[in-house]
């Protein structure tokens, strides 16, 4: 049996100094490859980005809910997905109390949301293509139309008000008890962006 050798304390210092930099490991991401349909009308950046907040800075485009999906991989915090042909990178930026496999099911169900979509009245159906909240949405309109509430501005999706962004501010979505928009709240300029007719 070969010889042990003992490891110089210089050694050990740098080995030690380079274990204690090393990134932490994201959560292990075990959702196997599938295709769907996007959730929600969601913005996807000039950069082919689409991140969980939805920000919109004015240049974005909106890839309307139903939009077919095809799951290409994983990546950290991230999925990468082939959305008409061009592919994309949907991000868990502001939502990582959830894991990758939750976010996956969530912004890319199996089953397409159109046929639910279809089913609301027009003006709700216009809204949610051009990501408009409209008074006496419900949360499941809502969602359709602007994406999931993201877990860093919203602890508690049952809350009474919701928090979303804009390039221009803050805005906040307050609910009725029986879960309907009862009012939009924010500067002036981004409820004129938001909000519906």
């Amino acid at each position: 049996m070969p010889a042990r050798h003992p490891v110089p304390p210089s050694l050990a210092r740098l080995l030690a100094v380079a274990a204690f930099a090393l990134p932490a490991a994201a959560p292990a991401q075990n959702t196997q490859p599938y295709d769907g349909f996007l959730c929600c009308s969601l913005l996807a950046s000039s950069r082919d980005w689409i991140s969980d907040l939805s920000y919109d800075d004015g240049y974005a485009k909106i890839i309307p809910a139903g939009t077919p999906v095809k799951f290409k991989s994983f990546g950290r915090w991230r999925m990468y997905v082939e959305i008409g042909g061009k592919e994309y990178g949907l991000g868990n930026d502001y939502s990582r109390t959830i894991d990758m496999d939750t976010f996956a099911k969530m912004y890319v169900p199996k089953e397409d949301p159109r046929p639910k979509i279809e089913s609301w009245p027009p003006h709700v159906r216009e809204a949610v293509a051009k990501r408009k909240i409209l008074r006496g949405m419900t949360r499941e309109q809502v969602i359709a139309a602007h994406g999931y509430p993201t877990t860093s501005y919203n602890a508690d999706p049952k809350a009474p008000l919701w928090n979303y962004s804009h390039s221009l501010g803050q805005y906040q979505v307050f609910w009725t008890e029986d879960g309907r928009v009862d009012q939009l709240f924010g500067p002036a300029e981004v409820r004129k962006k938001v909000a519906g007719d």
